[in-house]
C-alpha cells in the first residue's frame, strides 16, 4: 500500500475550521469543573459545536457537507481535546452521526438532513424487534447514548430480520427524540461531560425507510436507493474503519495536553523532602518526560498511517478489506487507546500527590482518557487477540 501524500485531495478551510476547534476547546475547558459535576457539558459548548457547523462536515455536499481530509479531521479533533476530552468526544460523535443518514432512502435523507437538530446513536445491538406488517416495532434500553441530550433523532442497534432480507442482520433503527424515556444514569468515572446518559423505548413504530443496513454497508453496500453522489468520500472507503477513526486522536490530543501540564508543573516543582531540589533536575523526571514525548511521536505516527490508508482506500474504491488489513486498525486503535492511558496514569504517578485533587486539569484529564479507553470499538486485549488470529489466517472480531 503506497499513497501519494502530494496528491491527497485538501481540505481548503483548513486553517478556519481548526480555530473553530481551538474555540470549541477553549470555551468547554473553560466550563470542565461543571460540567465534571453536572455529568453535561453546558448548552452553550454544544451551541457553540453547532455554530461551527461540526456536525454537518462530513454529510454529501447537497446536504450542506463538504469535503474533510482524514488528516485534517483527525487534527480537528485533536485540537479540542487538547482542551476538553469531553467536547471532543461530543464532537466527533456529532460527525460521525451524520454519516449513516447518507445510507437512508431520499425521502428520510431529506427528513434527517433538513430537520435542523443533531443526532445520537448506540451501536449496541440490544433492541428487541418485532414485524408489524407494514413496518417495524422496536423496544429495549441503550446505555451510553452520548450525545441524547442535546440530540433530535436517535439510531437505536437491534439485531433483525428484515422483509427484503433472508437472514437476521445487524441494522439501526432510527426515531425521534421525543418517541423515546432518557434515562438520566451517566455516573461515570471519566467522560462525565458527555451526558451519556441511557435511553429505552417501548414498541416505538419504525418505518422501513428509517433502518441503517449496518450489515449490508459493512460489506460494502451503498445507499439503498443507489448512488445519488458519486464523489461522496465515504461511499469509497470501508465505513466502520473509517467511523471509528477518531478516537485515536481524541486520546492523543487529551495525553498531549497532559504532557504539557507535566513539564510544566515539573519545572516549578521543588520536592520539600528531598533537599528542596527542583525536580526539573531530577534524572528520573527528565527520562520520563523524555519517555512521553516519543510515545507521543509513536501515537501520531500510527495515527497517520491511519489516515493514509483510509486516504488510499478511497483513491482506490476500496469498500472493504481482507481480514488482517480490517484487523490492523482495529490494532492501531487498540494500542493508541492502551498506550495513552497508560501514559496518562503514568504522568498522574510521577506528579503525586499535588495533582491528585478534583477538579485540576491532570486528574480529570486522567479520568477521562482511562474512561475513554474502555470502549468496545478499541478495547486492547480483544484489538491485540483479532489482528494477531487475522495474521494466521482466522477470522477477526466480526464488526471491529
Amino acid at each position: 500500500m503506497a499513497v501519494n501524500l502530494l496528491e491527497v485531495k485538501k481540505t481548503p478551510n483548513k486553517e478556519e475550521l481548526l480555530k473553530k476547534a481551538k474555540e470549541v476547546g477553549l470555551l468547554a475547558e473553560k466550563y470542565a469543573l461543571k460540567a465534571d459535576q453536572d455529568s453535561r457539558l453546558p448548552d452553550e459548548v454544544i451551541e457553540k459545536i453547532k455554530e461551527a457547523g461540526f456536525h454537518k462536515l462530513m454529510r454529501p455536499k447537497a446536504y450542506g457537507g463538504q469535503y474533510l481530509d482524514y488528516f485534517t479531521f483527525g487534527e480537528i479533533i485533536r485540537t479540542i481535546a487538547n482542551h476538553s476530552v469531553a467536547a471532543a468526544w461530543l464532537s466527533y460523535f456529532f460527525v460521525i452521526h451524520e454519516t449513516w443518514v447518507a445510507y437512508l432512502p431520499e425521502e428520510s435523507r431529506d427528513e434527517l438532513y433538513n430537520s435542523g437538530g443533531l443526532m445520537a446513536d448506540v451501536f449496541a445491538p440490544v433492541g428487541k424487534v418485532t414485524d408489524d406488517g407494514e413496518g417495524y416495532r422496536l423496544s429495549g434500553q441503550w446505555n451510553f447514548c452520548s450525545g441524547v441530550l442535546w440530540s433530535d433523532w436517535i439510531g437505536l442497534g437491534a439485531i433483525a430480520k428484515l422483509k427484503d432480507g433472508t437472514e437476521p442482520e445487524y441494522c439501526m433503527f432510527i426515531l425521534n427524540k421525543e418517541e423515546a424515556e432518557i434515562i438520566h444514569n451517566w455516573d461515570a468515572m471519566g467522560l462525565r461531560g458527555s451526558g451519556s446518559n441511557a435511553v429505552k423505548v417501548d414498541n416505538v413504530y419504525i418505518p422501513p425507510n428509517r433502518i441503517f443496513h449496518a450489515t449490508r454497508v459493512i460489506n460494502g453496500a451503498g445507499p439503498v436507493d443507489g448512488n445519488f453522489d458519486p464523489d461522496y468520500q465515504l461511499f469509497k472507503v470501508p465505513y466502520i474503519p473509517w467511523f471509528l477513526m477518531g478516537f485515536q486522536f481524541i486520546q492523543i490530543g487529551g495525553v498531549e495536553r497532559l504532557i504539557e501540564i507535566f513539564q510544566e508543573k515539573t519545572e516549578n516543582r521543588i520536592r520539600v523532602f528531598n533537599n528542596n531540589a527542583n525536580e526539573k533536575e531530577a534524572a528520573s523526571s527528565q527520562r520520563v518526560l523524555a519517555e512521553l514525548k516519543l510515545q507521543l511521536s509513536s501515537l501520531k505516527g500510527l495515527a497517520n498511517e491511519y489516515c493514509e490508508r483510509l486516504t488510499y482506500y478511497e483513491q482506490n474504491g476500496m469498500t472493504t478489506l481482507d481480514e488482517e488489513e480490517r484487523e490492523k486498525l482495529f490494532g492501531i486503535r487498540g494500542h493508541i487507546a492502551k498506550t495513552s492511558s497508560e501514559m496518562a496514569l503514568r504522568i498522574l504517578l510521577t506528579l503525586g500527590g499535588n495533582s491528585v485533587f478534583k477538579g485540576q486539569p491532570t486528574e480529570l484529564f486522567v479520568r477521562d482518557l482511562m474512561t475513554a479507553a474502555s470502549h468496545p470499538t478499541h478495547h486492547y486485549e480483544d484489538a491485540m487477540a483479532s489482528y494477531g488470529k487475522s495474521i494466521f489466517g482466522f477470522k477477526g472480531n466480526p464488526i471491529w
